[in-house]
């Protein structure tokens, strides 16, 4: 399944799609002409939990005070 999908193309088959969403986990984006609009994720009862997969993920952080270098931007897009 694709990322994105035109709204055109999603609402004749967007049962084919939620049903997608929900076997996959992936979330779908909607766009109109090229333009993301909606998104649709997995329905979840434990917002915390992709909080957790990210503990622990940090290995190291050196100097969080100091600014961000102009040269660091890009690589953080």
């Amino acid at each position: 399944m694709e990322n994105q999908i035109a709204k055109s193309k999603f609402k004749p088959h967007a049962l084919q799609y939620f049903r997608e969403v929900e076997r996959t986990g992936k979330e779908l984006i909607i766009t109109d002409r090229g333009k993301p609009v909606l998104k649709i994720l997995p329905y979840s009862e434990e917002p915390d939990k992709a909080l957790a997969m990210l503990r622990n993920s940090v290995i190291k952080y050196e100097n969080p005070t100091e600014p961000v270098g102009l040269n660091d931007w890009e690589a953080l897009k």
